[in-house]
């Protein structure tokens, strides 16, 4: 028999959080496994992400307004009410009683008529107790409101949310799903207006950017075949995919800056126009901008130390034309295998895969190198709006661990350096502990090299006033954060 292609987005949502717990689990994987299940496959993916991004939030709604705290409820019927309920706050064009239905009879179907009641009480007393599904947050009680964007949010009859103004960590914690010592770190380096856009940032339904392969095309050719395709897209200028500080940073790097293409609607990737020609990657406005910073040329001898899956990797060949020799290597075998997929996809001749039980004996013969990009493992927190389980799984103790990391990684890349080469460091992280902090006690410690520049890269929900200068700016397009810094030797 043919597999199920009835199950609604709902349903799939439900088995894919069942079978997940986020601080152990990835919900992508078990959810690309049963999304051919179902003919509403970008609505079952809201509802996963949405539902782990926000389930912080869920819960204290659960708790709050329910005969029963959310960690007294059992996970199976958790999961039910908390997908009806981010529905109810974050979907407001869904008809509530659409959601209410089909959560209680997804109760009767799996936990019987007594289970199913228990689910329709609580659900009906939440909706009762929302005033507003959608409204302006300038107009409402802030105490009683969950935020959805930066400017709407759900609000309710009740307050129910510390005080912004006297707990603000307690406050942003609650809003936005996120660990209350991550806000404390942010709200101590950014304040609250910043920390806050932080949090929308994090949580937002992040957009799709495509780097096209300047191998083999441009933005506008590229543009043209989506169009063919029927894609809703949008160009990101030059200018714009890449800011001031990179762009003029030196001779070459104006002529390298690219325009890039945002995707305006949910597509699948490798069935776009283009796709399997190699003509683009997928890579997010902020992560191009390491390699940009870096401004690789023509003929030089790259170490890429941890490459995998190969996206700045393919992206630093691209870049120098095809002509540069690119040693790549990594820990995790599986994914260093994605480089070479990626390479041959997109027509990349100047990559070479070193398998990391190999690197040394490698190495041995091509040191030292003319650049190392060093894109070290991380906490991911400038990221947190894609690598949605991170935000449950980030302890002080992990970004300690990260840290001393980076730092061993600093040494290794410093070790293989030509005199007058350099190091590109990146992090998707936004915290000092992994970023500035790491780069400051590795210069204390070595002689012989300085910081040439640096850039922290915050992440935006895209809702940045427009540049004087020009018709949008660089921070009105959506985009992950991240921590770039270049050091020289010599």
């Amino acid at each position: 028999m043919g597999r199920e292609l009835s199950k609604s987005a709902r349903s799939v949502a439900l088995e894919v959080l069942s079978r997940t717990d986020p601080e152990r689990d990835y919900a992508g994987p078990i959810l690309d496994s049963l999304l051919d299940q179902t003919t509403e496959r970008q609505r079952a993916t809201d509802l996963v992400f949405g539902t782990i991004r926000n389930c912080g939030a869920i819960d204290t709604v659960i708790t709050a307004f329910s005969s029963r705290p959310a960690e007294r409820i059992s996970a199976e019927l958790l999961n039910i009410i908390r997908i009806a309920v981010y529905e109810l706050i974050y979907r407001p064009q869904t008809a509530d009683y659409s959601i209410v239905n089909e959560a209680v009879e997804n109760a009767k179907a799996r936990a019987g008529e007594k289970q199913a009641g228990f689910v329709n009480a609580v659900l009906r007393n939440i909706t009762r107790r929302i005033a507003n599904r959608q409204i302006a947050l300038a107009d409402a009680d802030i105490k009683a409101a969950l935020p959805q964007t930066p400017s709407t949010g759900c609000v309710f009859n009740t307050s129910f949310m510390p005080a912004p103004e006297s707990s603000p960590a307690d406050y942003l914690s609650t809003a936005f799903s996120l660990p209350i010592w991550l806000i404390a770190d942010w709200l101590e380096e950014f304040g609250f207006e910043i920390a806050c856009n932080i949090c929308f940032a994090s949580n937002r339904r992040p957009s799709v950017y495509l780097r096209p392969n300047r191998l083999k095309t441009t933005a506008q050719e590229l543009a043209k075949k989506l169009q063919q395709g029927d894609i809703d897209f949008e160009i990101v200028p030059a200018h714009l995919s890449q800011r001031p500080s990179i762009e003029n940073r030196a001779s070459n790097a104006g002529n390298q800056a690219l325009s890039m293409i945002r995707l305006k609607s949910a597509s699948a990737i490798t069935q776009l126009p283009g796709f399997a020609d190699g003509l683009f990657s997928v890579q997010d406005l902020a992560a191009s901008r390491a390699v940009m910073m870096f401004d690789p040329q023509p003929g030089w001898k790259v170490l890429d130390l941890c490459a995998a899956p190969g996206v700045k990797t393919t992206q630093l060949a691209e870049l120098t034309g095809d002509s540069a020799h690119i040693v790549a290597t990594d820990v995790n075998r599986d994914r260093l295998r994605r480089i070479e997929e990626n390479a041959t996809r997109l027509g990349i001749a100047s990559i070479e895969i070193v398998g990391y039980e190999d690197i040394d004996v490698r190495l041995a013969a091509l040191a030292p190198f003319d650049s190392v990009l060093l894109d070290v493992p991380c906490s991911n927190t400038g990221v947190l709006a894609k690598r949605v389980e991170a935000r449950y799984r980030l302890k002080p103790a992990v970004i300690e661990h990260f840290a001393a990391t980076q730092s061993r990684l600093l040494g290794t890349a410093a070790s293989m350096l030509k005199p007058n080469g350099k190091i590109c460091y990146s992090t998707c992280s936004i915290l000092r502990m992994e970023n500035s902090e790491v780069i400051r006690e590795f210069l204390r410690r070595n002689d012989g090299l300085r910081l040439e520049l640096e850039e922290l890269i915050l992440p935006t929900a895209g809702t940045c006033i427009q540049s004087p200068s020009c018709e949008k700016s660089f921070d009105e397009f959506d985009h992950d954060g991240g921590y770039v810094a270049i050091i020289t030797r010599g």
